[in-house]
């Protein structure tokens, strides 16, 4: 009898750093493909950080979660999610 379906593979666990940058690959990937669908980026952002909250609202509560906000201002200004700005 033969098995017609996927079929399960091995892996290595997964690093935390390594599932981070594979989903912001993915994210990437899809942000892309909405902007060549003519998606606007701004409506774009304010989705995504609509689902990312929601999902931290649920996996962490809402304080929680709105500690991580409080503290997103500062990291803001300290260039953290700047693309464009070379490290120092």
């Amino acid at each position: 009898m033969s098995n017609i379906g996927p079929t399960p593979h091995l892996r290595a666990p997964v690093t935390d750093h390594e599932q981070k940058r594979v989903a912001l690959g993915y994210l990437q990937e899809a942000w892309a493909e909405a902007r060549l669908d003519g998606v606007d980026g701004d409506c774009l952002a304010q989705a995504c950080l609509f689902l990312a909250l929601a999902e931290f609202v649920s996996t962490y509560g809402e304080e929680a979660t709105a500690v991580l906000a409080e503290g997103l201002a500062a990291r803001i200004r300290h260039g953290e999610f700047s693309l464009d700005q070379p490290r120092q």
